[in-house]
């Protein structure tokens, strides 16, 4: 956190830069900030518990029922869910090198076998991923866009893999990171699911919205799917203004198309920067890119004594690089 930071180093928060947590640089939609004053009144009174505002605006968007829809206290909530619904001792879930933390985490947690399929160029080799599906197998983790290393699987590789996965496996499609996506390069996923029951597309309001403070996300699958992770679920899981925000944030248009702007050129603007210093960089779909440093640690702590924060991801197998978020213009810089 940026107040942390300034305690330790005795900096001025207002002089410190933060791009390791792959947040929105403008801040909240006007939408949601809006409709946040207008429920602080109601923050004595429990959330709905269903979530039907946010739901129902999320059907019309979407073109889904409310019963394909399972909302989470930020997405990784919703991928924790899916964990606690379908594993157990003596299963396993799948995934891929350098894919996002949280797979293994929540393996790990439910007492689940974690099998992990090796990368090719950073990114995820579905077919490696289909090999080491076995039979206890009950649950697929992709996330297109990867994090941490922003690689993007095309739709008809991906559409392929769905094809080839057995039924009674779970394929979570998290897409934490899709609207920052050309819309050429989107695949179909909420179409899939009328083709596939066995899909769930997960997303997130953290990303593009700018809500990541407010912690909401959204699961769509097929009926019986949602039932299962909603039987787990806790009935309050997101707060009052985390569905109100949301729900507002769903209609902000020109937040979300400058949000997409600011992103393209911020990353022309650090790719084009890591060029002319000669660093080997993994081409990025996301709000963020990995960089090879060399002695990432170190530079890493360097950094931060200037007041700016990133990710390292040496706990990712990638100890040479630093992920970094994309800033407005001057953060870049």
């Amino acid at each position: 956190p940026i107040a942390e930071l300034a305690r330790e180093m005795g900096l001025a928060e207002a002089d410190i830069v933060k791009l390791a947590s792959n947040e929105n640089p403008l801040g909240v939609s006007p939408k949601a900030r809006a409709a946040i004053a207008g429920s602080l009144d109601e923050l004595a009174l429990y959330p709905d518990g269903n979530g039907y505002e946010l739901k129902s605006a999320i059907a019309r968007k979407y073109g889904v029922g409310l019963d394909q829809i399972v909302l989470g206290n930020g997405s990784n909530d919703v991928l924790e869910l899916a964990a606690r619904a379908l594993l157990t001792p003596g299963t396993s879930a799948v995934y891929a090198q350098y894919a996002f933390a949280v797979y293994p985490l929540v393996t790990q947690a439910c007492g689940a076998a974690g099998i992990e399929a090796k990368a090719k160029h950073f990114g995820h080799d579905l077919g490696a991923m289909r090999a080491a599906i076995r039979p206890d197998t009950r649950i697929v983790f992709i996330a297109n866009p990867n994090n941490p290393t922003g690689t993007l699987l095309g739709a008809e590789e991906l559409h392929g893999f769905l094809k080839a996965v057995p039924p009674g496996v779970l394929v979570v499609l998290d897409e934490a990171y899709v609207e920052f996506l050309p819309e050429a390069r989107r695949t179909p996923s909420i179409d899939w699911l009328k083709e596939f029951p066995n899909l769930l597309v997960s997303r997130t309001f953290s990303k593009a919205y700018g809500l990541a403070g407010l912690r909401v996300g959204f699961a769509l699958a097929q009926p019986e799917v949602a039932d299962l992770l909603n039987r787990v679920r806790q009935p309050f899981n997101v707060n009052s203004l985390a569905l109100k925000a949301a729900a507002a944030a769903l209609d902000d248009h020109a937040f979300l198309a400058e949000s997409k702007r600011v992103n393209d050129a911020g990353r022309a603007q650090l790719t084009e920067g890591f060029e002319r210093l000669g660093l080997d960089y993994i081409p990025s779909w996301g709000n963020f890119v990995a960089v090879r440093v060399g002695e990432a640690g170190k530079v890493f702590q360097g950094l931060l004594k200037k007041g700016v924060i990133v990710r390292p991801v040496a706990n990712y197998g990638m100890p040479d690089y630093l992920r970094i978020s994309i800033g407005l213009p001057e953060q870049n810089a």
